[in-house]
């Protein structure tokens, strides 16, 4: 990314528009000069770190604004640069003059994530800490909270750590052995060298195994809502939601489109998705919602086939046959079940269905208890370390790949370069990672999505 570290950069940090304060963030060199030379009050190049300070802005004569300002002064600031937050009212135009007052002195404008660039390339924190800032500010759940808090502070990192360290001794003693070649001496313990790999190859592989997990509870559990047209799909997201978010209507195939949510069951947040009806139909406008259904289907970490009490249990069980062929975990829910009568009720019984009443709000909480079984998070440990970052799995994937070709060369007298060669590869992937191995155009995908002012 190009951006000069020597620049005192200038952001929003709340989110925009009108509130009781706003809160402007500086840092760089200059942040602490630059605020002075328009704040009247305290002279805040004389004043300690982590203190706060009242007075005003000015423009010249002209007051702009009363604010509170805070002083962070270098190595010991969010960014390690010095740092200074202003808060001030939570008018647009209020927090466009004092930014605007800034760069005119000489401040610039942030880019997205620039402030949390500045605290790695500074070494406040490794790439992966950095980049559960970002989820930390999007979690939108107990569990994402949890995950994300854990590797921001460094739970992952930590772990990473320690097998790099391990791999760098025998990468080194391999490179010993390379430059002693003629003399035919054998530094790096191969049985030692054996178990080391096993025994990373074993933590990647849960590592890697855990994202399945962590990508749900960082994005949400997708659950599909499927069934005929006008069984009650849209009464049950709103039953669940607790709100009127689907249009409801007696009027067969209403919902032409996908309607997403989300709910929080158990601290974990699930995105339900209801979907056009599932039928054979002329109507051009359906069939393109049942295509669309299809495809949500095939998204879904679970699937809730609805019905009522009025279908025919074959005709039901034809549909679960359906069903099968995704290969989805699913769901049979039967509405509409304060109308079944004892002797069909012990039919649907035997498709081991849940039973509810989206009209009457009844069977609902019993729903929720089961979604969490069915998706088998109601156990979850955030305390142990969940990959919840696809470009940390993938380099993770490579690192074990590399480490395999270190295992199936183990044993081979003349392949010492190629051991130093898979064992640095898989160095350079784990890097990757926490940041020890960077490229410009990596930082800048990375940081690019965060919010401006973070």
């Amino acid at each position: 990314m190009n951006m000069n570290n020597q620049d005192t950069i200038i952001a929003l940090s709340t989110p925009p528009g009108s509130g009781a304060i706003g809160v402007i963030r500086l840092s760089g060199p200059d942040a602490i000069t630059l605020t002075n030379a328009v704040f009247s009050g305290k002279d805040l190049e004389k004043q300690a770190s982590h203190t706060l300070h009242f007075g005003l802005i000015k423009d010249g004569e002209q007051i702009v604004d009363e604010v509170v300002t805070g002083l962070y002064v270098a190595p010991k600031s969010y960014t390690k640069e010095n740092v200074v937050e202003i808060s001030c009212h939570g008018s647009n135009y209020i927090i466009q003059q004092i930014i605007n007052l800034l760069i005119d002195r000489g401040a610039r404008a942030a880019k997205p994530g620039e402030f949390t660039l500045r605290a790695f390339l500074n070494g406040a924190f490794d790439l992966s800490q950095a980049e559960a800032v970002a989820d930390l500010i999007a979690s939108n759940s107990k569990a994402s909270h949890d995950v994300a808090m854990q590797q921001m502070r460094g739970g992952f990192a930590t772990e990473l750590k320690a097998l790099r360290e391990q791999l760098i001794h025998f990468a080194s003693m391999i490179e010993l052995e390379l430059d002693f070649a003629e003399e035919d001496v054998e530094f790096a313990n191969r049985e030692q060298l054996r178990n080391l790999v096993t025994k990373i190859n074993h933590v990647l592989h849960r590592l890697i195994s855990s994202f399945e997990m962590g990508n749900v509870i960082k994005n949400g559990v997708p659950i599909v809502i499927a069934g005929k047209p006008n069984v009650g799909k849209s009464t049950l997201l709103n039953a669940l939601l607790n709100e009127e978010r689907a249009i409801v209507s007696d009027i067969a195939g209403t919902t032409r489109d996908t309607i997403e949510d989300e709910l929080n069951i158990g601290g974990i947040v699930f995105r339900f998705i209801d979907t056009a009806g599932i039928r054979d139909t002329a109507d051009i406008i359906e069939a393109l919602g049942v295509e669309r259904t299809l495809e949500k289907m095939k998204q879904a970490k679970l699937i809730i086939y609805m019905a009522d009490a009025a279908q025919d249990v074959a005709e039901i069980e034809e549909q679960v046959r359906g069903l099968e062929q995704l290969a989805i975990p699913y769901l049979i829910l039967i509405n509409k079940a304060d109308l079944i009568e004892t002797a069909q009720r012990k039919a649907f019984e035997a498709l081991n269905v849940v039973f509810i009443s989206a009209k009457e709000k009844s069977g609902i909480e019993e729903l929720k208890e089961t979604l969490l079984e069915q998706v088998n998070l109601h156990h979850i440990n955030t305390s142990e370390t969940l990959v919840t970052n696809i470009r940390h799995v993938e380099a993770l994937k490579k690192t074990e790949n590399a480490l395999q070709r270190v295992l199936d060369n183990v044993d081979n007298p003349v392949t010492s370069d190629f051991l130093a060669m898979d064992i640095k590869q898989a160095l350079h992937y784990l890097g990757e990672i926490t940041g020890t191995v960077t490229t410009d155009d990596l930082l800048e995908n990375i940081f690019t999505k965060f919010c401006i002012g973070k």
